[in-house]
């Protein structure tokens, strides 16, 4: 059945001695928001790598259209009909923010992506093709003005523009979205969340995200995450009525948990997409949310 669902089942995930995953189980409806979320430390991004593939768990499978994911390519990824934004932007120096975004083409457009880039001998209408579908996917994300900018001269949040456009150029049946409200300007949210909601019109959309207005304004299902296991699965009303997530977020106490409580988990980056910034691959263990 190829309608774009993803099923996560109980996948345990361990670093060392550290536990990151828990038998955990997660399904992501097609055309509907998923949300992610817990406390720092949880096993967030640790869940969406395991996802990608990026990650081999212990135990457990992972399946997209009924095809497993463990141990995944990149490029296989994109083929499949899957995209993701990482925590950072990963744009590339060199380009521009169109070429940018038309390096997201799928698998099959690659030639023409690089063609046009390099020169290398190919019709203009290919590149014609791909500039257009580049545009479109800009003007979505109210980035069109920007096309023959240089990443390095746009502010954060518009760099995070630029990055939801490169997936969506192309058209996946499944986004995972890490932490996309970061960097972007509070009165700009309200903005970011129908966006989310127009890509969810056409792909299954998987979400971490720290800012809960936006989650609980724009998902369908929210699973929480508390210390590598899954405490809470439902709506946003049920979730935030839940007396584990509450605990979860503030502590026995009633204090706010910090950042500290429990260790960040030591967790590989995605493949390269950082580094093309040039500010080197993100931390180990950033698993921020």
């Amino acid at each position: 059945m190829n309608d774009g669902s993803l099923a996560i089942r109980d996948v345990t995930v361990r670093f060392g001695g550290l536990t990151a995953l828990d038998d955990v189980s997660l399904t992501a409806a097609p055309r509907k928001i998923t949300g992610i979320i817990g406390p720092n430390g949880a096993g967030k991004t640790t869940l969406l790598n395991t996802a990608c593939g990026f990650v081999r768990p212990q135990s457990g499978t992972v399946t997209f259209d009924g095809h497993p994911l463990t141990g995944t390519r990149a490029h296989r990824l994109a083929g499949l009909g899957i995209a993701r934004t990482l925590q950072g932007v990963g744009l590339f120096k060199g380009l521009t923010v169109a070429e940018n975004v038309m390096v997201g083409a799928t698998p099959s457009a690659r030639a023409g992506v690089w063609s046009a880039l390099f020169g290398l001998p190919r019709s203009d209408r290919d590149e014609r093709r791909l500039r257009e579908r580049a545009m479109q996917a800009l003007a979505e994300v109210g980035a069109a003005d920007l096309a023959d900018r240089m990443p390095d001269t746009l502010a954060y949040g518009l760099r995070k523009r630029v990055a939801l456009a490169r997936a969506l150029v192309a058209r996946p049946k499944l986004l995972l979205l890490d932490e996309p409200a970061s960097g972007f300007p509070e009165n700009e949210l309200p903005e970011l969340g129908e966006l989310i909601k127009k890509m969810a019109a056409e792909a299954g959309v998987v979400v971490i995200e720290h800012r809960m207005d936006l989650v609980m304004s724009v998902c369908d299902t929210i699973f929480v995450l508390d210390f590598g296991k899954l405490i809470a699965v439902g709506t946003p009303a049920e979730v935030q009525a839940d007396p584990a997530v509450t605990a979860a977020y503030l502590g026995a106490d009633g204090s706010e948990r910090t950042s500290g409580e429990p260790p960040p988990v030591q967790e590989p980056p995605g493949p390269g997409a950082e580094r093309a910034e040039g500010g080197g691959p993100p931390r180990p263990g950033a698993d921020h949310g």
